[in-house]
Parts: structure tokens; sequence; C-alpha cells
């Protein structure tokens, strides 16, 4: 007998409405507000993802790098929101996590219809499903409550991750990352599972005279993932935003049919891809600035600086399909630092790993307050990863081995020190552009960096700037090489400090350091 999926009881479901429906819904919010663009803008009363509040449900602590709940607990979490819920009217939401017919994954979401912004934009993202409904199969839930507060929980706000019924359950939170996020959490389990190694990162196809290279974006959100993704070289075409599969075979697959971009700074001259795809009726705005007439100003941050918005790919008006990819050509592992690393450097396939092990970078307001600003290092970019870091550091190195793929290291943010030091400089987007676009077209003189063992360019089409290519250049002529050196010394203890914590890490990996 074939057992009907679970669904909690509620007051009332409504099942799968219509884009239009949920735009309708998302208008009667009391906190949605029409901006100058025509489509809705929500101010939610969290404005970032909950890290805090995040925990993997699960007897067994060792075997996560969070913090973790025992089942018992996630059972009685399960219970008060279930009953909860059955005072309520909920909106389902089907879609699939993936387009790829051999590697999709059934994915729901069940939110309060009190806040159908959330669902609005799920929806965008989720890859249609035509079998919708109550006999949809998912593999992955979220089941998500927003105003529903836990006592005794930091900010009395919960995200349950049960990896084991693959449930996520979320609690007093209207932010929207908690719900693609949820999803895309415990896709990264699953692709594990299957001997694949889950990349936070967007991918692209650039043409080139010797044919076409496709490039994945590796970074932590806000550290330019999106921008490189959508910038243009070449007429190159995005593919993915936020998260691909990468297989034991380097099969590449997509997960989203839509982008969740941070808006703080879009301006349309130098972003234009992006500034045209969020300014359609459709898409949806949550924490932008607008004033009361509804003009939007991306530059204010009287509430936040982590403002977002949704909007599908198809409204980029030229995009690739994974589908069409066979494997990565290129890999970028973005660092957005602001003292000695280059614009880019190319890495060896241990630097590589350990580079990606490493995942160096400053925090941005995606991860709330304790993150903005702060330098930090986060395994693969990817805070989204529930099992121990060391695994996916190892598949990673697996799977270089395997491919081949070139890996570089890319700056976004500055070289020779932070914003209000005027011996600095920006490495700004047509910085970055030209680094892809001579990445790709393979036009870059090299040269071995004494300090660190990559290699950095000794010139690269498009820069003239030789301190944005090799830093210790700028450091010297500024009459800082003492502090350059210093630098030196400090991040090679630290990073072989850092690698040591993971103990079951291949040795190669800390060795390349």
């Amino acid at each position: 007998m074939k057992v009907r999926p679970y669904v909690p009881d509620a007051l009332g479901l409504t099942w799968n409405p219509s884009a239009a429906e949920l735009q309708q819904l998302t208008g009667e919010m009391p906190n949605a507000r029409r901006s100058a663009f025509g489509n809705w803008n929500v101010q939610s009363a969290v404005d970032s993802r909950s890290k805090a509040s995040t925990y993997i449900v699960s007897d067994h602590a060792q075997e996560h790098p969070s913090q973790t709940i025992t089942r018992a607990e996630g059972d009685r979490l399960a219970e008060l929101q279930d009953e909860y819920i059955t005072h309520k009217e909920m909106l389902i939401v089907d879609g699939y996590i993936g387009n790829d017919e051999s590697f999709r994954t059934p994915a729901r979401l069940i939110v309060e219809k009190h806040n159908a912004n959330i669902a609005g934009m799920q929806k965008i993202l989720y890859y249609e499903a035509p079998d919708a409904g109550e006999e949809f199969e998912p593999e992955l839930t979220v089941i998500y409550t927003p105003n529903l507060a836990v006592m005794g929980y930091p900010k009395e706000r919960v995200i349950a991750v049960d990896l084991q019924n693959k449930v996520t359950r979320v609690f007093n939170s209207d932010y929207f990352g908690e719900s693609k996020k949820g999803g895309l959490r415990m896709w990264n389990k699953l692709v594990y599972d299957r001997g694949g190694l889950p990349l936070h990162a967007g991918c692209k196809v650039v043409p080139t005279k010797g044919g076409d290279r496709v490039i994945l974006v590796v970074g932590l959100s806000g550290t330019g993932k999106t921008t490189t993704t959508f910038t243009r070289q070449n007429d190159s075409k995005p593919v993915q935003d936020d998260f691909v599969a990468m297989m034991p075979d380097g099969k590449i697959y997509a997960t989203e049919d839509g982008c969740f971009a941070k808006t703080f700074g879009l301006d349309e001259r130098s972003e234009p891809t992006i500034y045209h795809a969020l300014t359609r009726p459709t898409a949806y705005l949550e924490n932008v600035y607008q004033d009361e007439t509804g003009k939007v100003d991306f530059f204010n941050t009287d509430y936040t600086q982590n403002g977002r918005a949704v909007f599908a790919m198809q409204d980029l008006g030229w995009s690739a399909d994974a589908r069409d990819i066979k494997k990565a050509d290129i890999l970028l592992i973005l660092n957005r630092n602001e003292n000695i690393i280059p614009a880019v450097a190319r890495l060896s396939r241990a630097q590589a790993a350990a580079y990606f092990m490493l995942g160096e970078t400053q925090g941005t307001s995606a991860g709330g307050a304790d993150e903005a600003g702060k330098f930090l290092r986060v395994p693969g970019t990817n805070p989204f990863f529930p099992l121990l870091h060391d695994y996916q550091g190892n598949r990673f190195h697996e799977l270089l081995d395997r491919h081949r793929f070139e890996v570089f290291l890319l700056n976004t943010g500055r070289v020779g020190g932070p914003d209000d030091d005027q011996r600095s400089k920006k490495v700004g987007i047509e910085d970055s552009s030209a680094v892809v676009k001579a990445v790709a077209e393979g036009t870059i003189q090299w040269q071995v960096d004494p300090d660190f063992g990559y290699e950095v360019a000794a010139s690269l089409p498009g820069i003239d700037d030789e301190d944005l290519l090799r830093p210790v250049e700028l450091y010297r002529r500024t009459g800082r090489g003492d502090v350059y050196s210093g630098l030196v010394d400090r991040f090679k203890a630290e990073r072989k400090e850092f690698l040591g914590q993971f103990p079951k890490l291949d040795k190669e990996i800390i060795e390349a350091i």
C-alpha cells in the first residue's frame, strides 16, 4: 500500500497556489509594500540567517561540525510545531531541487499562509513539478512556522535539521533564507552520500576561441559569487547561482531555477543583468530600502545591509541549461580579503584542496552581525555542509584527482589594507571580470610567488595595475615590506593550525600550505 507523504494536520491547507495567487497573498501582508518596480518588498523581522539557532537533530554530536540537539528534543519540537499548525492556515509548495531527471530531488515547503512571500520566493527557486499535489512524494521537506517562538533557544528561534528523516523545521524566523537553505542543507548530505560533492558555487559558461569553458565560482554568501557568475565575458551565460553538485564522473548538476541575490550596492551600470532581473514585477524583494513613494535605494542601509531579491533564471533573458554541461573546466575560489591575497593566483592540485578547506574570506551581513566584517575560515566556503568538514576536503581532493580541472584563488576585496587605508586598492568588478576572461582564455603570464608557492600573474590582459596582481609590490612601494613579511608568517602559521583541526583530512592537503 502506498503511504501518503507526511503532512501535518492544519486548520487549512492550500496546495501549490499559482505564482499569481502567491503575489496576491503577499500583497495582503501588513509588512509588504509595492515598490516602484511593481514588485513586492517585504520587511522581515529577521534579516539574516540564524546560525546560533540552527541545530542538527542527532544523538551523535561528534559526526557534525555544528551544534546539535538530541533526537528526543527534535521529537518534542516536532510535536510542538505540529500542534501549532492545527490552528493555522498553511501553504504547500512542491518542486524539484535540480532539473535533470537522472538527478533531481523532490522537495516540499509547508509554510504559514500569513507569510506567503516565503512560499512565493521558494516557488521561483524550485524547478516545476508537474506531478505536484497530494500524491507528490517529497524526499526533502521544510516545515516553516515564522510566528512560533520557542522558549530556551537563542532569540526564541530554532532551525532543527533532521537529516535522518529529511525534514527541517523552522521556528520564529521570517527570513526567506531559512527556507532556501533548509532544503539545500539536507540536499548537501544526499549528494555526499551518492559519492559526489555539494559545492556552494555558481556556474557559468564562457565561450572562447578554444571552445566553451565551464567555470564554477565557489564563495561564501555576499562575497561576489552571484556578481562573478552573472557578469558577462565573451557573451558568457550563467547556469546556476548558488549550489551545484559535482558527481564522481565529473558531471555537474544544477539545483535552482532562480536566484536569491544580495542587493546592497547594486548598480545598473556595473551589474545590469542582475538589476534588470530583480526589477521585474514578478521578482520579490526582501528588506530593500524604499521611500514613501516606493522608490528603491540599493545603497541605503537604514534597515539592513542584507537586502535580498529572488528572481527567475528565465528573467535574465539569457542562461544555459546545466543538463547540457558535461564537466567543469575551471573552479574559482573567492576570497574577499583586504591585505596580501592577489587578484588571482593559480593553485596546484594540493594547494587547491588546501585553499578549498581554508575557505578564507571576510564575513558579510548574509551571516548576521556575528560574521559581518570579520575575517572567517569556512571550509569549502559552505556553512551548510552538515557532516564533518574533513569529508568535503577529502572528497574535493578525490574529484580533483579524477578530473584535473584548474583551480584559481580570486580576491574580490582589496589589497594593501582596509577601505579606510588610502594606500590600499579595491579589486573592482571590472578587475574580477578581466580575471575571469583571462583565466577562461588562458592569456595570463604566470610567475611563482616565493612566499606562498602558488603562481601569481606577471601580466594579465585588462589589468594594468600590477599592485592588484602582486600585492608584495604595493607593500614594498609604500614602505611596508616588514608588514608584508609579518602577514606572510602569520598566515602560514594560522593556516597550518586551522587545517590541523581536522584529524581525518588527507595529510597532503595540510602539507600544501
